[in-house]
């Protein structure tokens, strides 16, 4: 709910923006009136436009292993060892918990790991890397 109070939300590309008139819960999701949408039709054209916050209108996380998915994109991702695997590009949740893509760098195939503390020990934002536990492999 907290959504309505940071401002006007923003398509992707950032060239349109919409305000919240009003917001209610629903059964796993949100209803919101916006300000110039006034019936079906209207409402109908923004279906599947991905809104968004800039980064700087979030309140501060709470505590050093709250993270936002903003701060997550382009870290790089190293093994324990320092070697460079990736860096992050995208953050899912399927319902089973975080998954975090890693895309090597220069392209080639990506990898989704799980985003847990066994997988991924240390987020270092200030630092601009994740560290990434490979899970071990039987050849």
């Amino acid at each position: 709910m907290a959504v309505a109070s940071y401002g006007a939300l923003e398509s992707e590309d950032g060239t349109q923006k919409f305000e919240i008139e009003a917001l209610r819960p629903s059964k796993g999701f949100f209803i919101a009136q916006l300000k110039g949408v006034k019936d079906r039709n209207a409402a109908e054209r923004l279906t599947n436009l991905r809104l968004y916050i800039p980064r700087d209108r979030l309140p501060p996380t709470e505590d050093a292993d709250t993270f936002y998915h903003a701060d997550l994109i382009g870290l790089a991702a190293q093994t324990p060892d320092g070697a460079t695997l990736g860096s992050v590009t995208a953050i899912y949740d399927f319902g089973a918990g975080d998954l975090i893509e890693i895309t090597p760098d220069g392209g080639g195939e990506s990898m989704l790991v799980p985003f847990n503390e066994a997988t991924v020990p240390i987020v270092d934002i200030a630092g601009g890397r994740i560290v990434i536990v490979l899970p071990e492999t039987s050849e």
